[in-house]
């Protein structure tokens, strides 16, 4: 089993050194990760396969200065790879801006602890880099939503409502052409906007996971959120005291916004089979939205990006979801 897994992962790495992060093999690696996790292990096993000459750093096992004096080493292009059974420290060093500001290259695999053994083959069939599905889907989406006025999500007896237009959506499917920063955090797959205008977003829709304080996925019995002029103003009476908890705290430093509105675009991950780390259960194969007045990518009057606090993930029960009577998403699948 084990051994069937580093065969896919190897050939799905491979596909993302080729296809995606266009790694050229005369340039540099450095592999930095830690054996604290069997799926790491998994990684670790296709990273020797698919970067044969690749320096590997067991981050475990050396000073941090080493790991610098690594970094320091690379040139423009070389590639940083983090295999990361939770998430790597140097001190308040923020490893991933420092490599971009070197034009390195980044791969980053983190909190694997968070996968039960049961889901490590969901995770390495999520790193395929399933370029036709992702690119042709992802045009077709983003065309959809970035010229409509109209956003309809039903929920089961109820709908959430949004009208005046959506931000043009960004992507986030492993093409980095013309991009400054090449790489990022794997497994890949999504697609995400916003309301132009908070204020016209209204109505009701069952939420069936979110993301807890731990980062980690919490799954329920659906239940009612109800939202007004883009704000959460109530929820069902079968609402979990986490989501409550999580709700008040929110409020408590800022408007409970209901902003990022995204598709999942990874079939590997579903609601059946899910990844319980919160970066890899956002691709899920399906829609989220985020409350929070949080939003790195998405700029808005009033709303001061190192003022705001939270971006907390909720994933809707969704029988269909369109725009301008268009249907984008419906009974599980993409329609268009």
């Amino acid at each position: 089993m084990l051994e069937d897994l580093i065969v896919i992962a190897t050939k799905n790495i491979r596909d993302i050194l080729d296809l995606s992060i266009k790694f050229e093999h005369g340039n540099k690696a450095l592999v930095i990760y830690d054996t604290n996790n069997g799926l790491t292990n998994i990684l670790i096993a296709a990273y020797r396969q698919a970067l044969p000459e690749a320096k590997f750093v067991d981050f475990d096992t050396v000073d941090k200065q080493i790991i610098m004096a690594e970094f320091a080493k690379l040139q423009p292009d070389d590639l940083v790879v983090m295999v990361q059974s939770s998430n790597f420290r140097l001190d308040d060093f923020r490893i991933r801006i420092h490599l971009f500001s070197k034009k390195l290259k980044v791969i980053e695999h983190m909190h694997l602890y968070r996968n039960d053994p049961s889901v490590w083959d969901v995770y390495v069939h999520a790193l395929e880099y399933d370029t036709d599905w992702l690119h042709t889907v992802s045009a077709k989406v983003k065309q959809q939503l970035q010229t409509a006025q109209e956003f309809k999500i039903v929920s089961l007896d109820r709908e959430l409502i949004v009208t005046g237009g959506l931000e043009i959506p960004k992507l986030n499917i492993g093409d980095y052409t013309g991009m400054q920063n090449i790489g990022g955090t794997f497994p890949i797959g999504e697609l995400f906007t916003e309301a132009k205008d908070f204020a016209s977003m209204h109505g009701s829709f069952y939420v069936y996971a979110f993301a807890g304080q731990d980062f980690s996925i919490s799954m329920h019995e659906p239940f009612r959120v109800d939202v007004e002029q883009g704000l959460v103003v109530g929820f069902g009476d079968n609402a979990p005291s986490g989501f409550i908890e999580i709700l008040e705290l929110v409020k408590s430093f800022e408007r409970p916004l209901i902003r990022e509105i995204g598709f999942g675009l990874n079939r590997a991950i579903t609601r059946e089979r899910y990844l319980a780390d919160i970066t890899a259960f956002e691709r899920i194969h399906g829609m989220h939205v985020s409350l929070g007045e949080k939003h790195s990518v998405f700029k808005k009057p009033g709303i001061k990006t190192n003022k705001s606090k939270f971006h907390v993930d909720l994933f809707p029960v969704v029988d269909s979801a369109g725009a301008d009577g268009k249907m984008i998403f419906a009974d599980g699948q993409y329609v268009l």
